[in-house]
């Protein structure tokens, strides 16, 4: 294994702090109306499936790198609040469709539309998220 440079260092940690910098005006935004940052991010998963409008709760533990006990709590909460519901499936009868409600489609639309400035900086300070963003 080779050893790490100072200017690796310097890369990682310029890297780490764009990317907190970007996390924690996200958690702002969400804050501003009234989500948390995972409830954000699970609306913004349901929203980026680009094949269907629902996920399931297997599909959504593993974009949000949870537990799927975990993962159905945060369902339940954001099913509490208007924002996602649960349908059964017309095809599988064992899976459970999660889906966006108009709510939940109006805030993830709200808050990603916020998050454009903060995507152009990290697009300037690192050429590859380019592609990506």
């Amino acid at each position: 294994m080779t050893q790490l440079s100072k200017q690796d260092f310097q890369k990682l940690s310029d890297f780490r702090f764009s990317l907190r910098t970007f996390q924690r005006q996200s958690e702002d935004i969400c804050k501003s109306h009234g989500l948390t940052s995972l409830q954000y991010l699970l609306l913004l998963h349901l929203k980026g499936f680009t094949d269907r409008e629902w996920a399931t709760i297997s599909e959504l533990s593993t974009k949000l790198q949870s537990k799927h006990h975990a993962t159905v709590m945060l369902i339940d909460r954001c099913s509490e609040l208007g924002l996602v519901e649960r349908r059964g499936s017309t095809k599988d009868k064992r899976c459970i469709e999660i889906h966006l409600l108009p709510k939940g489609e109006m805030l993830v639309e709200a808050i990603a539309g916020q998050h454009r400035p903060e995507l152009q900086h990290l697009r300037e300070d690192f050429p590859l998220a380019k592609q990506v963003f």
